[in-house]
C-alpha cells in the first residue's frame, strides 16, 4: 500500500504543514487505514512526494514519535506503533513530588478525566533541571500539560517559577496549559488554573478554628526553612498575620527537636509528616493528653490524620483535580479557587 497517498496538505490552510502531516497520520489510523506495524515513508521520500522541506517532515515525525504513534528502526525506516490511544485525549501531568495529596490530586483527575485520556505522570522533584527536560523532551507532543510548579532554591527554599521555567511555559499554548496548587506564573489569564491561596487560606483556616485555638496559650508554627521539598512561605506569612491580629503568643521553629521542651497550653501546627510523627510520640512519652494539655493541628488532610483524629487545615485535593479535568472536558478557561477549610478533630 502506497501509504504516502493518504497523507493530504492543503496549501491554503492556516494549520503548520507539518502539523497536517500530523493529523493525517492520525485521521487514518483512526479511520483503520494504518495498522500497526505499517510502515510509512521515509523523511525524504514523504519530502519529495509532498514538495516538502526535510525540516517540515522531520519535525511531524518528531512529534508522532514522542506521542509514540509512530517508531523508527534504524535501516529500516518508520512504523506505526500505536493504535489504540489514538483518539484520546494526550495528556502530560507534572507535579513536584510524590506525596499523598499530590497523588490525590492526580487520581482525582485521572477518575473524572474518564477512560477517553491517556496521562503521562511525570515527577520532577522540584528541580528546574528536570522540570524543563521533561518539558523539553515532550514539546507539543500532547493535547494537554497539567503542571504544578513548585521549585527549589540553591539554598533549598521554595520559588513559585524562575525565568527559565516562565520562558518554557510561555511556549506552550495557552488553550494547552493547566496550572495547579498556585496562581503566581506570570503568563497571562488565557489558560486554566485551579489553585490555592497559601497566605490567605491558612489565615481564614485558622479564623475559622479561632474558638478551639483560643484556649490555649502558645501557638507554634513548625514551618522548616530549608529542605528537599520546600513550601510556600507564604504559609508563614498568612500565620504569623492571624496571630498579631489575634494578639497570641507564637513562634515559628524549623523542626521538631528531639526531647523538645512541651508545657501544657502549647498548640502545634505541623507541616511535615516527619515532624507531625515525632511531636505525637514525644506528647505521649511525657504523658500529656493531646487535645487537652497539648494540641496539634496539621497541614493538609490524609486518611491517617482522620484516623488518628488530628485536625487539620487543607485544600480540598479531590476538588482540584475533578476541576481540571471537568475544564479540559468542557473546554473552559479562567481561575478556580478550591476550597481551604479547618477540620476539627481531637487533637485540639
Amino acid at each position: 500500500m502506497e501509504l504516502h497517498k493518504f497523507i493530504k496538505i492543503d496549501e491554503d490552510s492556516r494549520i503548520p504543514k507539518y502539523q497536517q502531516i500530523v493529523d493525517s497520520v492520525i485521521q487514518n489510523i483512526s479511520l483503520g487505514i494504518y495498522k500497526i506495524d505499517h510502515k510509512i515513508p521515509s523523511i525524504n521520500c514523504l519530502s519529495e512526494d509532498l514538495y516538502l522541506s526535510r525540516d517540515t517532515v522531520e519535525k511531524a515525525y518528531s512529534i508522532l514519535k514522542n506521542r509514540k504513534i509512530i517508531a523508527s528502526i534504524r535501516g529500516k525506516g518508520f512504523y506505526i506503533s500505536r493504535t489504540k490511544l489514538i483518539k484520546k485525549l494526550n495528556i502530560l501531568f507534572l507535579i513536584n513530588k510524590l506525596s499523598w495529596y499530590k497523588m490525590e490530586i492526580y487520581h482525582s483527575f485521572l477518575n473524572s478525566i474518564g477512560p477517553n485520556a491517556y496521562i503521562d505522570l511525570h515527577i520532577y522533584h522540584c528541580d528546574e533541571s528536570l522540570f524543563l527536560n521533561i518539558l523539553n523532551k515532550h514539546v507539543k507532543a500532547f493535547d494537554y500539560y497539567v503542571i504544578m510548579p513548585h521549585f527549589k532554591t540553591e539554598n533549598l527554599q521554595h520559588t513559585y517559577v524562575t525565568e527559565a521555567v516562565t520562558e518554557a511555559l510561555n511556549k506552550i499554548p495557552k488553550t494547552k496549559l493547566v496550572l495547579l496548587d498556585h496562581d503566581q506564573i506570570p503568563i497571562g489569564d488565557t489558560n486554566i488554573t485551579v489553585y490555592q491561596d497559601f497566605e490567605k487560606d491558612i489565615y481564614n483556616a485558622l479564623k475559622n478554628g479561632r474558638k478551639k485555638i483560643m484556649k490555649y496559650k502558645k501557638i507554634i508554627l513548625i514551618y522548616p526553612e530549608k529542605t528537599i521539598y520546600p513550601y510556600p512561605k507564604q504559609i508563614k506569612q498568612g500565620f504569623i498575620k492571624f496571630c498579631v491580629e489575634n494578639h497570641l503568643d507564637f513562634d515559628v521553629l524549623n523542626q521538631v527537636y528531639n526531647d523538645m521542651v512541651l508545657l501544657k497550653g502549647d498548640l502545634f501546627i505541623t507541616i511535615l509528616e516527619d515532624d507531625l510523627v515525632n511531636l505525637i510520640e514525644q506528647i505521649r512519652h511525657k504523658e500529656y493528653v493531646l487535645g487537652s494539655d497539648i494540641g496539634i493541628i496539621s497541614y493538609n488532610d490524609t486518611p491517617l490524620k482522620a484516623l488518628l483524629g488530628i485536625t487539620v487545615i487543607s485544600t480540598d485535593f479531590r476538588i482540584m483535580g475533578k476541576t481540571a479535568s471537568h475544564m479540559i472536558l468542557n473546554n473552559e478557561k479562567g481561575k478556580y479557587k478550591v476550597p481551604f477549610n479547618f477540620i476539627e478533630r481531637n487533637s485540639t
